[in-house]
């Protein structure tokens, strides 16, 4: 599998690219924005380690532009920016995961590997649950042939909900899943986003079918308005 390592800095930049390597992944390397774009625009890669403090170019945009290209492909943000409100920032821009610097190779080989086995999307380009419709190549979303714009955080989220339609998912297996990475214990971001979710699907004067199960998690109804 073909990695993409994005970094300015040549001493973490060779020690990733070393543990990837003896790892049996292919690398390529770009130390500035602009030259990241055009690998990962020009190539296909299965997945990008992308750091945002870069020469030229920032990461955000280059993350906006792989997104723009590719809504699928996982990014992991490699960065000194570790306070909540940076992640949050990383990650409703698109990342799939947020690695803060200093990281053990150990670490950050083992998100590669939970990245890489975790299927990114279904076969189908659609999901449909009840009256709610999804397009995973557009990215367009529609309930009771209403669109409804959502952020990247809100999307896949709401497409993780979708493709396990009358579960019951833990806010484990949630965060696992859409965020990638443990918050710290007690952290609200799940409740805060099935809340911006909820607004944002209530159609017609029907409440969004997501149900909390109290003590369990959260459930998406598979039902019409």
């Amino acid at each position: 599998m073909r990695i993409l390592v994005v970094e300015d800095e040549p001493a973490i930049s060779e020690f990733v690219e070393r543990g990837l390597r003896a790892a049996g992944y292919t690398v390529d390397c770009a130390g500035d924005g602009d030259t990241a774009e055009q690998l990962a625009l020009g190539r296909e890669y299965d997945l990008v380690l992308l750091d945002l403090l870069l020469p030229g170019k920032g990461g955000l945009d280059v993350l906006a532009s792989i997104r723009g290209r590719d809504s699928q492909v996982p990014v992991i943000v490699l960065t000194a920016l570790g306070a909540i409100e940076d992640r949050v920032r990383g990650l409703d821009a698109g990342a799939s995961d947020y690695v803060v610097k200093p990281f053990s190779m150990e670490e950050l080989l083992a998100r590669v590997r939970a990245h890489l086995r975790r299927p990114h999307q279904t076969t189908a380009d659609l999901l449909e649950v009840g009256d709610m419709r999804m397009d995973l190549r557009t990215r367009r979303v529609e309930r009771c042939g209403q669109e409804v714009q959502l952020t990247t955080r809100e999307f896949e989220l709401l497409a993780y909900l979708m493709r396990h339609p009358g579960q019951v998912l833990s806010r484990e297996q949630i965060l696992s899943s859409v965020w990638g990475f443990d918050y710290e214990p007690g952290t609200n971001v799940l409740e805060v986003y099935i809340s911006y979710l909820r607004t944002k699907l209530r159609q017609n004067g029907s409440e969004a079918p997501i149900e909390t199960v109290r003590g369990a998690g959260y459930r998406l109804l598979d039902r019409d308005a």
